[in-house]
């Protein structure tokens, strides 16, 4: 019986070969970059969560932003200390042919020119356990790639930065956005630091800034070009555009990638079940989806009212969280969230208040109403408004 020999080289390509009785038939094939980068792939090789900023369990826009916080897209944390203010948004517009559906928008709403310590960037935050194949410290400390795409009416020089929170360390790099109003795939290779481990633990270690405007106190100095002490006066260079300068400037940015090596892979495009499990380990949010609906989270161990006014809920998180949510959010007032029994909906007095702060995978909230609950009856939590919902936060 004949049968198929399959060899890969180095040098990038092939073979396929089948015996005959004449002799051996040999076939090769060129070996892509996309075959490369598949066969490569023995786990996740995007270390970045939510790059193709489809996941936005906060909301999909947040308007007249001061100050720094996660307002949209999952995983990406906005800085901003300036004046001024901007707008976020999960936006459709993305790279033609590339395979992503979104991207994130930041549009300056109120101009402003940062002065001192002032800026403006957009970050991920790393895990110390989530990068120790790095080898950071090390001799064999790896390269890391950054590649994304991006467009903006504001052209010019910006700034890449990777901060090493455990050893106060970073090292910076410049990118140009040569063509207005047009998308470009960008990539940079940042070199590994023998220097510093990263702790092995589920606090930050690293932090990826992609910097808009910054005040001129991040660039008295020269950036670190390579792994160096983090000071403020080298973060930057003074060639920084100062994005925030025109309420018309704005930028899109998708498909970002950051891997181990010095070359850019195809963009790993994840099942959207992994990575919104992925960024429910940092946040959680249950909305309805009705005008009046169940507000019973997912695997939910039920609910039972140990008194006539006091009703307690248990949830399992459906992926373990990062740390134990010490708070619970919530949206509306009291009347907005009403407990059902077997009778009628009876409607809070206050809105329900968390009080589980030591599991990362379970939790617990109550709930109060005025009279008329049966102590030991199962009850559901019902969300008397189609905006109300619950969310939890374990963000680094």
């Amino acid at each position: 019986m004949a049968s198929i020999n399959l060899q890969g080289d180095t040098s990038g390509s092939i073979s396929i070969s089948a015996p005959s009785v004449a002799g051996s038939n040999t076939l090769t094939l060129p070996a892509t970059t996309q075959t490369l980068a598949t066969q490569n792939a023995l786990g996740v090789r995007n270390l970045i969560i939510n790059g193709d900023m489809r996941i936005a369990q906060r909301a999909t826009s947040a308007t007249g932003l001061t100050s720094s916080g996660y307002y949209t897209v999952d995983r990406y944390n906005l800085g901003y200390t300036a004046s001024g203010s901007v707008d976020i948004t999960q936006s459709t517009d993305v790279p033609t042919g590339q395979g992503f559906a979104n991207s994130v928008k930041i549009d300056v709403a109120s101009s402003t020119t940062p002065t001192g310590t002032q800026a403006c960037n957009f970050q991920q935050k790393f895990e110390g356990q989530n990068l120790q194949h790095l080898k950071k410290g090390t001799s064999s400390a790896e390269s890391l790639t950054v590649s994304f795409w991006v467009k903006s009416n504001k052209t010019g020089i910006y700034y890449i930065e990777f901060y090493d929170a455990d050893n106060t360390r970073s090292i910076s790099q410049a990118y140009t956005i040569n063509v207005a109003d047009t998308w470009e795939k960008k990539t940079l290779t940042f070199v590994g630091d023998t220097s510093g481990a990263f702790d092995n633990d589920n606090n930050l270690s690293l932090t990826l800034f992609f910097f808009l405007s910054a005040g001129p106190d991040f660039s008295s100095g020269t950036h670190n070009s390579s792994w160096g002490s983090a000071t403020t006066a080298n973060r930057l260079d003074s060639d920084q555009v100062n994005f925030l300068d025109s309420t018309s400037n704005y930028i899109n940015i998708t498909g970002v990638q950051l891997e181990v090596g010095d070359t850019a892979t195809p963009f790993e495009h994840r099942p959207y079940d992994m990575e919104l499990a992925r960024c429910q380990r940092y946040y959680y949010k249950r909305q309805p989806t009705g005008s009046v609906a169940t507000l019973q989270p997912q695997l939910c161990f039920g609910g039972y009212s140990s008194s006539t006014t006091l009703a307690v809920y248990y949830l399992d998180f459906p992926v373990p969280m990062r740390i134990a949510p010490t708070a619970m959010e919530q949206s509306g007032t009291a009347s907005d969230y009403g407990v059902k029994g077997t009778g009628s909906t009876l409607t809070l007095s206050s809105v329900p208040a968390w009080s589980d702060t030591t599991s990362f995978y379970l939790g617990s909230f109550t709930g109060t109403v005025s009279s008329g609950l049966t102590a030991g009856q199962s009850i559901t939590l019902r969300a008397m408004s189609s905006n109300t919902y619950l969310a939890w936060s374990a963000e680094l």
